[in-house]
């Protein structure tokens, strides 16, 4: 996901794409339960829910930054990790060790908060991933290496790869294979775990371009990758890279995620919307609802615990006309201590 800066995205309109066969918020079983305008200083870009301990974890980058907790039931105050400028975070509970993509990536300890070790890597740290299968932390670049590969345990660089064009979002089938969505080349490329080979590409052109999001369906081995041009989930068998559907969302999608409880993949849009996909079987999905948050809300995490999908956003003043499939700038600043943590869950 591209990091959100204090001149990031908004929307100016709330309602979904025209032509979008997406529904209303009140159509679906989802709504927004609950906010919290945290405030504070800083851009954002990633959000991570550990429903293990209860934390969410919050980057700020910006004056000062930070890595910022929060208590995932009432939204307090948890912890701060001070000095760090980083954009996303990636936990290995065995070890109590967690990680943040930033240069170099700062490892701490998640009882004590207290920073352990600083790994040097290349690139320009963006997105961030945990793969439990051999507890490897992938830090993703949008430029050479596009991924440097950490050992969870010893903070040790274990290698880079080359996944041939800008990551955006991994996921992992438990299995050995990572799946990674490289946004300039309209295609998620498959990993090896073990070797940290790339040993497939699968292409989405024509049907998804510049992808942001990927959510993952290990049962069915299912990928949902959210697109932003043209504005589509596409749905894509992870054994074959088949094309299975093609969905609409809404403008600037950044991040997803798939619900194995409710089997459901969301993604989040900075033009205010929550797009929640149903999978009714391996071969039927459906838009089942459009949850209207708020502009900039474009980065999400599931609590697998309560099932309710944490986002972040903040005001901004409007921006100004944009062509349509434009980018995701707004050249105006945020408005200040607006800042916002929002739950969505099921009414």
């Amino acid at each position: 996901m591209r990091r959100f800066s204090l001149l990031c995205a908004l929307a100016i309109l709330f309602a979904p794409s025209a032509g979008s066969s997406q529904q209303a918020s009140g159509g679906g079983p989802y709504s927004v339960i609950k906010t919290a305008k945290v405030g504070g200083a800083g851009g954002f870009d990633y959000v991570y829910a550990d429903a293990a301990s209860r934390t969410l974890y919050v980057n700020r980058r910006g004056m000062p930054p930070a890595v910022t907790l929060y208590n995932l039931d009432t939204l307090a105050p948890a912890g701060r990790i001070p000095d760090v400028n980083g954009h996303g975070v990636a936990v290995d509970a065995p070890s109590n060790h967690a990680f943040t993509s930033s240069k170099p990536v700062v490892m701490w300890d998640t009882k004590t908060l207290m920073p352990l070790k600083n790994i040097e890597v290349g690139g320009n740290p963006d997105g961030i991933f945990y793969d439990a299968f051999n507890r490897r932390v992938y830090i993703l670049s949008h430029v050479a290496p596009f991924a440097t590969v950490i050992d969870a345990a010893s903070g040790d660089v274990a290698g880079t790869i080359d996944l041939g064009g800008a990551p955006e979002q991994a996921v992992s089938d438990g299995k050995g294979h990572v799946y990674v969505d490289i946004e300039d080349k309209a295609n998620v490329a498959v990993v090896d775990a073990k070797t940290m080979a790339v040993t497939a590409h699968y292409d989405l052109t024509g049907q998804g371009g510049t992808c942001a999001g990927l959510a993952f369906d290990a049962k069915n081995r299912i990928l949902f990758a959210a697109c932003r041009n043209p504005q589509n989930m596409v749905v894509v068998g992870a054994d074959d890279g088949k094309i299975l559907a093609t969905l609409p969302i809404g403008r600037g999608t950044d991040g997803a995620v798939f619900n194995p409880a409710t089997m459901e993949a969301f993604s989040a849009q900075v033009d205010g919307t929550l797009t929640v996909v149903k999978e009714n079987s391996p071969t039927d999905f459906v838009v089942e609802q459009t949850v209207q948050t708020i502009p900039s809300a474009k980065t999400l995490t599931l609590d697998a615990k309560t099932n309710n999908i944490y986002l972040i956003g903040a005001e901004f003043p409007p921006a100004p006309p944009r062509p349509a499939q434009g980018g995701q700038g707004n050249p105006n600043p945020m408005i200040p201590d607006s800042f916002t943590i929002l739950v969505v869950g099921k009414k």
